[in-house]
Parts: structure tokens; C-alpha cells; sequence
């Protein structure tokens, strides 16, 4: 539980008012005789269902509308595909956390937990079908709970498994997404589209319901049991799954390092860390929040040559070809221009998050 005073109570108080009183959100018909996990562990964090209301219509507008009213170092959960880039703010997705689109004729959900600080993208196309997600008001592990309005499954987006309901057991596919800094994503997406503002809701939009909430010590909220003590709870972490095996990569350590190698269940794999994007959940401003980065992994292989990364003034450089390389993977100059690195599919999150979903979890520089 949160502590009795300090941003426990702030964000007690920030949770229960994102349901307005009069809210009409519906009643869950959940199905919960078909669960995977212990049903007491699922958890009221407070809002009714859809007291959060996920974005169904989604609106977008170019990169130079956005310049307006979007700062440069706020972070943005980027999304490309089939050459179609889009944007979502943080600052909008921390009052919906969940977005129904279509990207590149593909239907997605983009979903952003601010209690773990994960963003994850996934089809929402399942046998055949489409689903669209709300958020439940619910929380296992601290994690978002969303739901399918076709079943009313409960979903846990760190997983994006159905935990509970008619399509327990199902997950859904993950999309390479990265969380950055708006103006390295608009540099490298100068034609791109951003979410807009006029959603359809009245929210304060770059204000942080969450103050504070991610000091690294601070004890995660309506999280039950003892998180993982190898780390603080609320370190950032990178975290890579491959062949089965978890592994974690401590920002602290990226930020010193700026570029890590590493080999994963066989596969070679490197990371990169850029300095500047704000932190999402720090000041009750996002614009005023602190400087803490952004990250990216990828397999340091085009056209069957390895290559050997190393941090650069504006980014990154391969030591083989001397290319110039972006956050996004994107050859910028030199003997590669106009390559880009096939993505690994990764997550920024909080440690305890980490661990909690992938306790068998290893650290990298940690033996």
C-alpha cells in the first residue's frame, strides 16, 4: 500500500478522479470461471470500467500542427508500419492509456501503463476478428488490466495474455514500438502524423496526475508481495525476451555505457541509450519533468555483416563502416545510408514490473 503521506496519497486521489461521478461506464460480464491467475490478485485501482477512457476515434495531425503544442523533449510511444509513422504523446496516453487504431491497414492497440511506465503495441486482430480494448479499473500486479468489448476477457497489457475470461490463454502479437524524445522521433519522421490533442475528452493534457511516482525507491502502487530487491523497484529497465530467456538492462548502466553488445539465447543483440527525453512521471508538469533518456534494441546485422556500434555526438556509429546511425536504427551518412536495423522487441519499465511478469529473469552485468 502507499505510503500515508507523499505521492501515494497523490496518486490515490489522482486515480479516483479520473472517473468523474456521473461517469456511465458499464458493468463487466467477464466470464470468471476460465482464469489463469488467482482472481483475489486482481485488483480495484480505483476507476470504473472505461472510468479511463480508452480512444476509439483517434485524430492526428502533422508533425509542424503538433510543433505548436508539443515540446521537443517530451516522450512519444512511436509506432511505423508499413511506412506509415505515427506519434503518441505520453502526455495523452497517461489520461487514456489505451489507443484503438489502424496503422499501415493494420488494427492495433496502443497501450501505455503508467504504474509500470510500459508502452506495448499489439494487433488486436484475433482469429480472424478484431478486437477493441477498454480499461477495466482493474490491476493485476500493479499492471493495467484491459478488457475486449467483444468478450469482456480481461487482459494483462504487460503480458498481453487474457488472464481471465472466454479468451484466456490467448495472446496477443507485439509491435516494435520505442518511447523517445518527440523531436528525435519528428527528425526522423518529418512527414509522420502525431496524436492529436482534440480527443473528445477534457483532460489537462501535459499535466502529471502521477508527481513523483517514479523515484527509484518508492514502493509501486497496490502492488502485493515483495518486489524483486536485486534492484530498486522503480529503476528503468530494458527488458528482452529471446528463445525464453528474460534478461533486464539497467538504465543506469546504459546511460554510463550509452551502447551495450550482448548475445541472448544465441542471438547477438545490441542497445542503444540516448540521452534528453523527459521523464513522464516526474514533475506535475511533463515539460518540467526531469531528463532521462531513451531506448532502443536491435540486431547489429545488415545483410548478414555484423557490425560493432558505439556511441557518437549525434547518435550512433558503426566501427566497420564509420555510417552514421539514429536512436530508430535508421543509416543517416555514410557507406550505409538508407539501411535500417531489424528491430528486437523490447520494454521500458519499471524493475519490480520486470521482474514481477519474468521472475526467472537475469541481469545483464550482474553474474
Amino acid at each position: 500500500m502507499p505510503p500515508a503521506t507523499g505521492p501515494g496519497v497523490l496518486l490515490a486521489a489522482a486515480l479516483v478522479a479520473f472517473a468523474p461521478a456521473s461517469s456511465d461506464a458499464q458493468t463487466l460480464r467477464t466470464d470468471r470461471t476460465k482464469a489463469l491467475v488467482p482472481l483475489d490478485e486482481i485488483v480495484s485501482g480505483g476507476p470504473p470500467p472505461d472510468g479511463i477512457p480508452a480512444i476509439d476515434r483517434p485524430a492526428f495531425v502533422t508533425a509542424a500542427e503538433a510543433d505548436r503544442w508539443l515540446p521537443v523533449k517530451e516522450p512519444v510511444l512511436a509506432l511505423e508500419v508499413a511506412g506509415d509513422a505515427r506519434a503518441y504523446p505520453l502526455r495523452i496516453l497517461m489520461w487514456h492509456e489505451i489507443v484503438n487504431d489502424t496503422v499501415g491497414g493494420r488494427a492495433v492497440t496502443v497501450t501505455y501503463c503508467p504504474l509500470c511506465n510500459s508502452g506495448l503495441v499489439f494487433d488486436r486482430v484475433v482469429d480472424g476478428a478484431t478486437l477493441d480494448f477498454g480499461t477495466s479499473g482493474q490491476l493485476y500486479k500493479s499492471d493495467l488490466v484491459m478488457y475486449d468489448r467483444q468478450t469482456h476477457s480481461l487482459w494483462s497489457q504487460m503480458e498481453g495474455r487474457a488472464i481471465v475470461g472466454a479468451k484466456a490463454g490467448t495472446r496477443l502479437a507485439m509491435l516494435p514500438a520505442n518511447t523517445l524524445a518527440y523531436e528525435d522521433w519528428r527528425t526522423a519522421h518529418p512527414r509522420g502524423r502525431v496524436l492529436s490533442e482534440d480527443t473528445g475528452h477534457l483532460r489537462r493534457y501535459g499535466a502529471n496526475p502521477y508527481e513523483g511516482y517514479d523515484q527509484p525507491g518508492l514502493r509501486p502502487f497496490l502492488f502485493t508481495g515483495r518486489p524483486d530487491p536485486r534492484r530498486p523497484p522503480k529503476e528503468r529497465v530494458v527488458g528482452v525476451i529471446l528463445g525464453g530467456a528474460p534478461r533486464a538492462y539497467p538504465w543506469p548502466l546504459l546511460e554510463t555505457q550509452r551502447v551495450v553488445h550482448d548475445t541472448l539465447a544465441g542471438e547477438r543483440l545490441v542497445v542503444f541509450y540516448r540521452p534528453g527525453a523527459l521523464s513522464a512521471l516526474d514533475d506535475s508538469r511533463m515539460d518540467r519533468s526531469r531528463a532521462i533518456g531513451a531506448t532502443a534494441v536491435w540486431r547489429p546485422v545488415v545483410d548478414g555483416r555484423a557490425l560493432t556500434f558505439e556511441a557518437a555526438a549525434d547518435g550512433f556509429r558503426d566501427r566497420e563502416t564509420g555510417t552514421a546511425w539514429n536512436l530508430l536504427g535508421h543509416a543517416l551518412r555514410g557507406p550505409l545510408a538508407g539501411r535500417r536495423l531489424g528491430a528486437i522487441q523490447h520494454l521500458d519499465a519499471f524493475w519490480f514490473a520486470w521482474a514481477a511478469f519474468h521472475p526467472a529473469t537475469t541481469i545483464y552485468g550482474v553474474r
